[in-house]
Order: structure tokens, then sequence, then C-alpha cells
């Protein structure tokens, strides 16, 4: 059933407030209400209208409508050099930016046959960067959701200790969001004399705030009784609607492509792979998913403090270091279709490029982005459920507008 065949129906008996023994219960299921949930309500993330089908406040149908950031990504990295692109990559996912780049350049570096030939150190630096990343991502979707549903505190918390983050990445790359660091063959530059240290001391003082915030919100009894048994999601919907990152691991399924391809240096680090387990509620819900974005910056930490042991003993800094040596000249692929994937900070993120041999220009460029595939699924989670649900659904979600408009 689509919106243009609802019928609103009036109420019988033409009711008035002179005739209140004429009302009956029943009256009560007589009529549907369209309403719309933003796109200016904060609690949406951004620029998403929902539409919303209610019978009281039950909700019996959500239509997400999207497109309007027409951040026209495609269209630009059809235009324009292989290496022009990455700035156009920033603005997908940009709480995650380094993710993005990270999978873009692996890609074209595959496509030109160079792979092989980058620098340990380059990989090193990059994975570093898109793990620092990947926390500043979790902490956003963990402290806005909980202000979504009340909790000011944790977000606070939260904003504070991303801040150490991002001022790493800002010596590191110039830039607190949008960083055109990693470049196709290499990086924009070496890290700044100094950075490893600031980092590791970084890492000592974020374990014992990662605790606290678990304690004050995660295993809040407040927090736990509005997210448990709220939104679940069975795994064999999960994967029907290609759901993946941390939604689909909080269904159940050990799937992280970090370890399924094992891409970069990810195969010569240790680190776990978090699922949901249905401790407070069913398998699936909303806590189950938050608790495992909550872990998964365990994890990231973990993959930090190995990537600076290897970059302060194995693979030190040198004078004669360019992290410029493989970046190309002149960027042109051999005929071919190419698709690559990587783990981002919210699923699978994807591109797809057709290549004509002839030009430094991609015939065809498409992004599989991980918040579009992501947000599908929401349609059918939101069905019977109380309006105040769905908001504490869409926080889990964790979609960020620049993918899913892109």
């Amino acid at each position: 059933m689509s919106f243009s065949d609802i019928q609103f129906k009036p109420k019988p008996n033409g009711l008035k407030l002179s005739e209140p023994n004429k009302f009956k219960a029943e009256d009560l299921h007589s009529e549907e209400m369209v309403i719309n949930l933003g796109p200016q309500h904060p609690s949406t993330h951004g620029v998403l209208r929902l539409e919303v089908l209610m019978d009281g406040e039950i909700i019996k149908e959500v239509v997400p409508h999207i497109g309007y950031l027409h951040r026209c990504f495609e269209k630009h990295a059809e235009n324009l050099p292989y290496n022009q692109v990455i700035p156009f990559v920033d603005r997908l996912d940009y709480v995650a930016a380094m993710n993005c780049e990270h999978i873009y350049a692996m890609g074209v570096e595959r496509m030109l046959g160079i792979a092989d030939q980058i620098p340990k150190r380059v990989e090193y630096i990059r994975v570093l960067m898109a793990e620092l990343n990947r926390i500043v991502s979790h902490f956003i979707a963990i402290g806005t959701y909980g202000m979504d549903i009340g909790a000011f505190t944790p977000f606070f918390w939260i904003m504070r200790d991303r801040e150490h983050i991002l001022r790493m990445l800002e010596w590191a790359s110039g830039s607190r969001l949008l960083y055109n660091y990693m470049w196709i063959g290499g990086l924009f530059y070496d890290l700044p004399v100094g950075f490893e240290e600031r980092c590791s001391e970084f890492v000592n003082y974020i374990k014992p705030k990662l605790q606290e915030l678990e304690d004050i919100l995660i295993n809040n009894k407040i927090f736990v009784n509005r997210t448990a048994n709220v939104g679940i999601l069975p795994l064999d919907l999960a994967i029907n609607c290609g759901v993946t990152g941390p939604i689909l691991r909080g269904s159940g399924l050990r799937l992280d492509l970090r370890k399924v391809d094992g891409y970069s240096v990810y195969p010569e680090l240790d680190f776990n792979i978090p699922i949901g387990e249905g401790k407070m509620g069913a398998l699936g819900d909303c806590w189950d998913r938050t608790w495992v974005r909550m872990q998964e910056i365990y994890e990231s930490v973990k993959i930090i403090e190995q990537c600076l042991d290897k970059l302060t003993k194995e693979h030190k800094r040198t004078r004669d270091f360019d992290p410029h040596a493989l970046v190309p000249k002149k960027i042109r692929p051999k005929a071919q279709d190419f698709y690559i994937r990587g783990e981002g900070s919210k699923g699978e993120l994807g591109f797809y490029f057709r290549a004509d041999g002839k030009s430094d220009v991609p015939f065809r460029c498409k992004c599989r982005s991980c918040s579009f595939v992501n947000l599908s699924v929401l349609q059918e989670m939101a069905k019977g459920i109380l309006i105040a649900d769905l908001i504490a659904i869409i926080g889990t979600i964790d979609v960020v507008m620049g993918e899913v408009d892109r």
C-alpha cells in the first residue's frame, strides 16, 4: 500500500463535543494519520525526512525520503582524474573520511598494479589514521544516540575526548574533518615528529575513559530499559537487506572485511570482531548494536597500539623516506571493470570503476555506500512499533547523509 492509496475516513455518527455519550472505543481506530519526522528534527541525524503512517502511536509504515544534500559524488568522479577525486571521497562519510580515503586509494592502486609495492610504513600509517577516525565515528554514533534518548552528559564527555583525536588528525593532515591525506601510491605527508608519542599518550588517557563511558551509559539501567528488546533486527532480515557493519554484527554475524578480505596490514594485526549476544534483551536489538560499537572502540585502540609499536620499532621514520615515492605522475589504469570494498566505520564501503585504458578520468565510478544500504532496513524494522521507539532505532542505524545522498 502506498501513501497515495490512503483514504482518511471521518469518524461515524459525526461526533460533536455536545454529544459525549455517543463516543465509542472502536472509533479510536477509525483514522490513520501521516506525519513528517524531519528533516529538521535533530534525532534524524541530518537531512533525513521520514514519512510515517500512524495509527494512534503505532507505526504502520515508514518511507524515508532522501536527496537533500545532492553530493553528486559519482558524476564528480567521472569528470576528474582519479587523484583529484579524493577530496570528494572525504565528503561521503564525512565523520570517517580517512576510512573512505583508504579504501578508494587502495582500489586505484590495485587497478594500477602497485598495491604490493606500497611501503609498510605508509600502510601502517594508513591503518593508524583509519582506526583513529573509526573511533571518532563511533564516538559520534554513541554520543548522539545517548542524547537522542535523553542522556546528555555522555555526549559532552565524548565530544571532549573526540577533540583529542581531531587535533592529532589536524596535526598530520592540516584539516579537522576532510583530510585529503591518503594519496594514490602514498601519503600527503609523513607523520609529524612526535606524533607517535602524542598518540601513545592519548591511548593511555582514553582507556579508563572508555570504561567510564560504558559504565555510565551502556550499562545504565535506564539506557538498558530504553534500548533492550527495541528495534530487533533478525539476522536473516539483515542479510537479505544487505546490511553490513556494526548493525549486522549486532545481529550475531561475525563478518568484518578487515578479517574476511585481509587487506592492507590488517592480517598482521591482532584484534577481535565483537558481535551481539543478546545480553540485555533479544539478539539484534538497539542495545546490542550500541554495545558492538562500544566494543569496536576497544578493538581499534588495540590496533592503534600495535601500529604505533610497528612505526616506532620496525618501520621507523628515516631521512630518505618519501611518502610520495610511488605516487604516479599519470594515473591511467588499463581497460577493466574493478570493484574494491573495505570495512568503513558503518559497514562495507565499495567503489566500482570502469576504466577505458585511454584516459586518467574514470569512465564510470559507482559508490556502494553502507549508510544508504543500512537505511533501507528501516522500513522493515519500524512496522508495528511505537513512534518513540523509531527515534531509538534511527540512532542505532547511524546514518551519515553524505553517503546516502551521494
